[in-house]
């Protein structure tokens, strides 16, 4: 049963009105009564009904964009993105940072969407969508960017990676690569489920094979991929499919610590997520997957300040497409 603003005002000890001007910051309230009003929020888990005409205080003109990790630039490369679409549209960002951490994203979630914010974009790191679906306020505007869930009650823009590594697969069959490794991020993600199974249908369609110590599982993060190579060149694999940018570019580097040259001692398919010196330096010894980042984050702010002009709008997903470019090519 849903958790009403009389509830929170019953066990903290003061009038539904208290809560609603604690929330909004619509009028003063003492020190000691906003940490009574804050503890019961937490301690009933409670998120306000933002189509309710009392938590209406009017567009702020303001968007959340709660990511991952904000230290990698595949993110941060998104965040510039979507801050130049919604500047030019009279609207600011404020960026919450999760770390890959499904409790840290909840916090975010019940206070940007307590009346901070306009609307929010999500990059998720929960698995559970009805744990998702509980924290956000019926009739919040909310846009999943980059990671979504099965059921498609919110809408979405994304990117598909399938046929870029279901063809990149392909094509180190072809030169005769037969132990090709993968490397995936957080297992629970959406992004990371799709990668895995273009790999497992070109793997079997390919004739490779299937073994699941090929599969190895960073966990999105910096310095997640060291373990996962050691663990994969002990499989004697002649080529790697690297399927996340900052694990990626910590491969090149980690590989040529190992004395290893691309495409000569192992082959390697990587993805590009963001602009650096180490794809400009490497490009031609190796496979990319070139995801559209700015692309990604022009149509993610687009998307949310429709949400917000039109609510209850029918959900839909936004599909774009990696472009694949092999090697010497």
């Amino acid at each position: 049963m849903k958790v009403t603003i009389s509830d929170v005002a019953k066990l903290a000890g003061v009038s539904t009105a208290t809560v609603s001007h604690t929330i909004n910051s619509t009028r003063y309230v003492s020190g000691e009564t906003k940490e009574k009003v804050y503890k019961a929020i937490a301690e009933l888990g409670y998120t306000p009904d933002a189509s309710a005409r009392s938590f209406r205080t009017g567009k702020k003109k303001t968007i959340g964009f709660i990511v991952p990790d904000i230290s990698n630039k595949f993110f941060a490369t998104m965040i510039e993105s979507v801050e130049n679409y919604l500047s030019s549209h009279g609207y600011h960002l404020i960026i919450a940072n999760t770390k890959e951490n499904p409790e840290r994203e909840e916090n975010n979630v019940r206070l940007l969407a307590a009346g901070l914010v306009d609307g929010l974009l999500i990059a998720s790191t929960m698995e559970d969508f009805s744990r998702f679906d509980a924290l956000i306020p019926a009739g919040f505007p909310v846009v999943l960017v980059d990671r979504t869930f099965e059921v498609k009650r919110f809408p979405s823009v994304c990117v598909s990676n399938f046929q870029p590594i279901y063809r990149s697969v392909c094509r180190l069959a072809g030169k005769g690569d037969k132990r090709i490794g993968i490397i995936g991020g957080l297992p629970r993600l959406s992004s990371t489920k799709e990668r895995i199974a273009a790999y497992r249908e070109a793997v079997a369609d390919c004739g490779l094979p299937q073994d699941e110590a090929l599969i190895r599982f960073g966990n999105s993060m910096e310095n997640s991929a060291q373990q996962c190579l050691d663990d994969l060149l002990e499989q004697k694999c002649d080529a790697i499919v690297v399927a996340q940018g900052l694990m990626a570019s910590e491969t090149v580097i980690y590989l040529h610590e190992k004395g290893l040259q691309l495409s000569k001692d192992i082959d390697l398919v990587s993805f590009v997520d963001y602009d650096s010196n180490i794809n400009h330096l490497y490009s031609s010894q190796m496979d990319c997957i070139v995801q559209p980042v700015e692309k990604l984050g022009e149509a993610a702010g687009e998307q949310i300040l429709q949400r917000i002009e039109t609510p209850d709008a029918p959900a839909f997903e936004q599909l774009l497409t990696s472009a694949y470019k092999p090697c010497g090519k």
